[in-house]
């Protein structure tokens, strides 16, 4: 699967399943495992869930545009959206588990609301690539299905993320770090490999974390 026959549908639809599978992984926390690290280098999971929090209510800001027209940044400096992440660690565990919840759902309801017309609109992300609203489940998609594993309960693997995601994942990456060939072995590996996360593939060289 290349990212020319990923679909807006497909990516609602992994959206749903990452944001399930992160709802379930964090659900059995308590403070001292919200404050434990996660499988990202300096991010507690407590921060790394305050980070998806704020990404839906970043990306419903974007949601806002696409429906209204008025521009909406998805944060207004990279000091909120680093106030956002550092917000983690001042949060109880049912605190987070709530953000957790009601910005996911209020973004899939906004994202439900949309019609065609708005759909197609353009919006600018934080990293000032202006998309179609279209992009905006595929964005949220990454950041629930890979930080679903990064909170390393181990309840979640890049094995258990869906095969299409994975397919669509590997291509955006691929393009975006600009190789031209991929080391041989299972798609959930390769897919971690790229995305600079441990990995089971042997003599692969080490690549940076994305995303």
């Amino acid at each position: 699967m290349t990212v020319g026959t990923r679909t807006p549908a497909d990516a609602r639809e992994w959206a749903r399943t990452g944001t399930e599978l992160l709802l379930d992984a964090a659900a059995g926390l308590d403070e001292p495992a919200f404050r434990a690290a996660s499988a990202l280098p300096g991010w507690s999971r407590g921060n790394l869930v305050a980070h998806v929090a704020a990404n839906a209510d970043a990306l419903g800001h974007l949601v806002h545009w696409a429906a209204t027209g008025e521009e909406t940044p998805m944060y207004a400096s990279a000091e909120e959206r680093a106030a956002g992440i550092a917000r983690g660690a001042t949060l109880s565990a049912g605190e987070l588990r709530s953000w957790l919840t009601a910005s996911a759902d209020k973004l899939a309801a906004g994202l439900d609301g949309l019609t065609e017309e708005q759909w197609h609109r353009e919006v600018v992300t934080a990293q000032g690539r202006t998309v179609p609203a279209t992009e905006l489940p595929w964005m949220r998609a990454r950041e629930v299905c890979v930080h679903a594993v990064d909170l390393g309960t181990g309840v979640v693997a890049f094995a258990d993320l869906p095969r299409g995601f994975l397919a669509a994942l590997v291509e955006e990456i691929r393009a975006r770090r600009g190789l031209t060939e991929l080391p041989d072995g299972p798609l959930p590996e390769v897919a971690a490999w790229l995305a600079g996360r441990p990995h089971s593939l042997a003599d692969a060289p080490g690549l940076g974390p994305w995303l």
